[in-house]
């Protein structure tokens, strides 16, 4: 115990043994039974690894550490903000107290986002800004006298996070918590959405749409999607039209639009956001993933004045929810520099030049044996199979090209950081082909 907490390194064989004894990884088993590669360090656009793997000490990050360091690692803007943050501050509580961090950033939300949205509540995690998104909903129609309208509507394919509420609007079968089925609140789910950017709406997708919001309408307290791109749930890409149809639709029956833009938010998918696809609003917005750049976990729900109002003159005037790390200072302000740093350079060129160097270094997937589709959009390219990835298999072909991704179900996809450059961008193309050959 002693050579643990001497704070002096722990050779990679020690560290891999302690992390097998203890430590549980996401969607793995405990005890663990893959290695996972040890990080030492990381900067640019590159992990360091303590031992090589397949032949190689650094690995190009496809990732963007599950598509959040938009900025890749160890920036300067964004480390001097933290530095100068954890100066003044590192935490407070945010009950009855306020700073300047998170009053600059929830402004610059607001300022950003589709105009409609002007109420910003900070949390924790991705999934928790879903937590409070559809508890906004619920409260407000419970505080303006209608709390029959208490279920929500998606589309199936779906992914909002692993907390309870949000599970129980990911894909009911194909998704991750067909375990909880018994368990969750039981929500109403439409078809997959056709899929395609570029394709034109499906009139019989959209009255399945509008007989299933207009039948519903009375129990229905919101519609909540993944706008143009559906993540975990699939990778799928689906047309703009789809949101503009969900906001008509949902303003002729009086239900309430959420959109989860927590892995489209600050310009993965071309567009700053993926509503701005379609030129429409939602009701509630949750941001995620990208918002620190990958510093530091904090997420956030941006709603109407009319949702706020609408919760202030219930029974219960307060929005029931209070996370103790809500409005971190110091997520708060790397948050507000990543904002700043993305804003103040021309992000959209930048997406539109890995948009073009992944369809340039992914056209030839296509040909591969067991490849069904490779398709790309802003700063995302997938590679989709015909049978389940052999993960292992799949990660150490990629380590052997230098490039870090990690494919799940039937996909071998990539996210890289926007800094990442046309050779880089060759290599994680070489490395998603040979991914897909392996897996």
């Amino acid at each position: 115990m002693a050579q643990l907490s001497s704070g002096s390194p722990l050779p990679p064989e020690t560290l891999l043994a302690l992390d097998r004894a203890h430590v549980w990884h996401p969607y793995a088993p405990m005890p663990g039974t893959a290695t996972p590669y040890v990080v030492e360090s990381a900067s640019g656009v590159r992990l360091r690894l303590a031992e090589p793997v397949a032949g190689q000490r650094e690995l190009i990050d496809g990732m963007s550490s599950w598509w959040a360091a938009i900025h890749g690692y160890g920036h300067p803007e964004l480390d001097e903000a933290v530095r100068e943050q954890l100066g003044r501050m590192s935490h407070v509580m945010f009950g009855g107290l306020t700073h300047e961090p998170a009053v600059r950033l929830a402004a610059r939300l607001v300022e950003i986002t589709p105009e409609p949205l002007q109420h910003v509540f900070l949390a924790d995690s991705g999934s928790v800004s879903v937590e409070v998104a559809m508890k906004m909903c619920l409260q407000y129609w419970q505080s303006i006298g209608r709390p029959g309208k208490r279920r929500l509507l998606t589309w199936r394919g779906g992914y909002h996070g692993d907390t309870f509420h949000p599970m129980s609007v990911c894909d009911p079968e194909g998704g991750m918590h067909r375990l909880w089925g018994g368990v969750l609140p039981h929500q109403l789910f439409a078809s997959e959405p056709p899929a395609g950017f570029d394709t034109p709406l499906d009139p019989a997708y959209a009255e399945e749409l509008a007989t299933l919001i207009e039948r519903h309408a009375d129990e229905l307290a919101a519609v909540i999607v993944e706008p143009v791109v559906q993540g975990a749930g699939g990778m799928r890409f689906h047309s703009p039209e789809y949101l503009r149809l969900l906001r008509e639709l949902c303003d002729r029956h009086g239900v309430l639009l959420v959109f989860d833009e927590i892995a489209t938010g600050f310009g993965r998918s071309g567009a700053l956001f993926a509503a701005d696809h379609a030129g429409v609003s939602p009701d509630v917005m949750c941001l995620g993933k990208a918002l620190t750049g990958g510093y530091l976990t904090m997420a956030a729900t941006l709603c109407t004045g009319e949702i706020a109002d609408g919760i202030s003159r219930g029974e219960m005037p307060v929005l029931a929810h209070g996370p103790t790390f809500m409005g971190n200072p110091l997520a708060a302000a790397v948050a507000g520099a990543s904002i700043d740093l993305l804003l103040r350079q021309d992000w959209q060129v930048e997406v539109e030049r890995i948009e073009t160097g992944l369809r340039a270094s992914l056209a030839g997937a296509v040909y591969a044996p067991g490849v069904r589709d490779v398709r790309v959009l802003g700063a995302i390219g997938v590679v989709q199979l015909d049978h389940p990835v052999d993960m292992r298999a799949a990660t150490e072909a990629a380590a052997r090209e230098g490039v870090w991704l990690r494919p799940f179900r039937d996909l071998i996809y990539t996210m890289p950081p926007y800094i990442t450059g046309d050779e880089d961008l060759a290599r994680i193309g070489t490395a998603v082909t040979a991914a897909a050959a392996a897996g």
